[in-house]
C-alpha cells in the first residue's frame, strides 16, 4: 500500500518540486496540498494521511501551530518541518509541537527520501545543520532557561496573535476562527495581558521574534 503525503507550503513551486520528487517512488503518492497551516489542518483532519510535509511559515497559521494541531487531532500521522532556518525557535518549535523531523529547504531535495522513508518508519529525522543546534541545545541545557511568556498563551491565544500580526482585523479574525467578534476581543485582552504588549504594532513585532509569522509570509 503506498504512502499517502499531503504538501503544505505557501509557495505553488516548493509544492511542485516536492510533488515531482514524492511521486518517483512507486510506493508514495501525493493525496493532497495545502496552501496554509489551517488548510493543513483540515485535510489531515479529513484525509488522515501517513505524513504531512509543513513549512514552517504559513499564513493564517504558522506550521508550528499546525503541526501542534494535527498531532493531537490526528495521532498516525507524521510531520516533517520544512524551512529556511535552523533557529533554536523554529526547530524547538517544530519538535515540541510534535513533528518527527525537520527538514532544511535548501537541502530538502536530495534528503527527501530519507526523511520520509525514516519517519514513517516511527524514527526521528533532521537535517544535518538543524541536528547540530538541537545537541548544542542540549548541552547547554534549554529547560534552564527562563520560559518564554508565548508558552503561557492558549493554542487559540497563539492563533489571534498571528491572525492580527499578519494585519487582520477582529472581524476578519473572527469570520477565520469561526467564532463571535467579542471572543476574539477577549483573546486579545488575554494574551496583550500575558505579554504586556499594548499595541497592534508591537504584537507584529513579538510575532516575527517567536517565528509566529515574517514579513514576507
Amino acid at each position: 500500500m503506498k504512502k499517502r503525503i499531503v504538501l503544505a507550503d505557501d509557495h505553488n513551486l516548493v509544492r511542485e518540486g516536492l510533488r515531482a520528487l514524492v511521486e518517483q517512488h512507486k510506493d508514495m503518492e501525493v493525496i493532497a496540498e495545502a496552501r496554509t497551516g489551517r488548510e493543513a489542518v483540515e485535510t489531515a483532519r479529513k484525509l488522515r494521511p501517513d505524513l504531512v510535509i509543513m513549512d514552517i511559515g504559513m499564513p493564517d497559521l504558522n506550521g508550528i501551530e499546525a503541526t501542534r494541531q494535527i498531532v493531537a487531532e490526528c495521532p498516525s500521522t507524521r510531520v516533517i518541518g520544512l524551512s529556511m532556518h535552523s533557529d533554536r525557535q523554529y526547530v524547538g518549535g517544530m519538535l515540541e509541537a510534535g513533528a518527527s523531523g525537520y527538514l532544511l529547504k535548501d537541502c530538502a531535495f536530495e534528503e527527501l527520501e530519507t526523511a520520509i522513508r525514516t519517519v514513517l518508519d516511527n524514527r526521528t529525522y533532521l537535517s544535518p545543520g538543524v541536528a547540530d543546534v538541537v545537541v548544542r541545545n542540549y548541552v547547554r541545557g534549554m529547560p534552564t532557561e527562563a520560559p518564554s511568556r508565548y508558552g503561557r498563551l492558549t493554542p487559540r491565544e497563539r492563533e489571534v496573535l498571528q491572525l492580527l500580526a499578519e494585519g487582520k482585523s477582529t472581524k476578519q479574525a473572527a469570520s477565520v476562527l469561526r467564532v463571535s467578534v467579542k471572543t476574539v476581543e477577549s483573546h486579545r485582552r488575554n494574551l496583550m495581558e500575558k505579554l504586556d504588549i499594548h499595541s497592534v504594532a508591537e504584537l507584529t513585532k513579538y510575532a516575527i521574534r517567536e517565528g509566529l509569522t515574517s514579513l514576507d509570509t
